[in-house]
């Protein structure tokens, strides 16, 4: 192959490319534009029902039909996935009575779909029809029609299934969100049924479950001279140390930062104590609070270091790396 010729077909290629997406984004306005009463229907039918939501389909759209099944559940929306094609030798079982089931085919003729319907009538489910074609077996069959029809394929020979599964899935996903915000699902919600993401950890993780990590809590009297106060800070491995009354209630933090600025000046002050230097009343966060509010505040104030307090008393200090280390960004 000539470099000419190559680049020639690369070109193409990049033209395919950029038509492919125009194809699918019109494809999906035009559902947009094209939205009507079926799918206020459709979410009736779902917020009704006694019963689950059971994606079904076969090949291309029963990945399409496994994808939505995970974003219905993901937002709020019990929903599960039986494969047309395994539904036929048992997995049917998986179904009851009240279940809403959507099944997707873009030509509403899958033959492993369309031998469900005997089955899925005497079942007694209410039974959704996400296709490309209105005039369809499963159309006829369905009890409400979510028609996700598109003009052409992004397949330049008008075959791959592209444009369709985009319109079904973007149809299916608008469906998932229309009940997410009817119900009122929330981002802690969200976390709930994603402990493991990122915004899991934003949402369910403690400042307690943090300090674990490190589990230091370094302490001193409020008559302590700075020099005791360093050397608890270097015991402790921690940047800052809480500084207490007689009677263990927080009054002050002083920080290695602060020991620092004090020796550019003179060392005088090692041997006084700390409540000369100390920050007075300093931020402080409750175990039982979020880490990302910790997170924030500790940016915010630029300070890498927070004492955990509960009842007045510092009962551990959290520092910065160690948020990190949980992964709360």
């Amino acid at each position: 192959m000539t470099k000419n010729s190559r680049e020639d077909k690369l070109k193409s290629g990049l033209e395919e490319a950029k038509n492919a997406l125009q194809i699918e984004a019109d494809a999906v306005l035009k559902l947009k534009e094209e939205l009507d009463g079926s799918f206020k229907k459709a979410m009736e039918l779902i917020i009704d029902s006694e019963g689950r939501v059971v994606f079904t389909g076969v090949g291309k759209t029963g990945l399409v039909a496994k994808k939505l099944a995970a974003t219905f559940s993901s937002t709020g929306t019990s929903a599960f996935f039986v494969h047309a094609g395994e539904g036929l030798h048992g997995d049917l079982g998986m179904i009851r009575a009240g279940d809403v089931v959507i099944a997707v085919s873009n030509s509403g003729e899958t033959d492993e779909v369309i031998s469900l319907i005997p089955s899925l009538r005497r079942i007694g489910v209410t039974l959704i029809a996400l296709t490309g074609n209105g005039d369809s077996t499963l159309a006829e069959h369905a009890d409400l029609i979510l028609k996700a029809d598109v003009i052409t394929e992004a397949c330049p020979h008008n075959l791959a299934p592209t444009a369709s599964t985009t319109a079904a899935i973007a149809l299916g996903d608008a469906l998932a969100i229309a009940l997410s915000t009817y119900h009122g699902f929330t981002p802690e919600d969200f976390a709930l049924y994603h402990p493991g993401g990122s915004l899991g950890r934003k949402l369910l993780t403690k400042v307690r479950d943090v300090i674990k990590i490190r589990e230091q809590n370094p302490v001193v009297k409020i008559e302590t001279s700075v020099r005791e106060a360093l050397f608890k800070m270097t015991k402790s491995r921690m940047g800052s140390t809480s500084i207490v009354d007689q009677e263990g209630k927080l009054k002050g933090i002083i920080t290695d930062g602060d020991i620092r600025r004090l020796l550019e000046k003179s060392s005088d002050f090692i041997d006084r104590p700390v409540k000369d230097y100390m920050t007075v009343d300093p931020i402080s966060i409750a175990p039982d609070r979020l880490a990302a509010e910790a997170l924030q505040i500790m940016e915010a104030r630029e300070i890498n270091d927070l004492p955990v307090v509960e009842a007045e008393k510092p009962v551990a200090m959290l520092n910065f790396q160690d948020l990190l280390r949980a992964k709360v960004f």
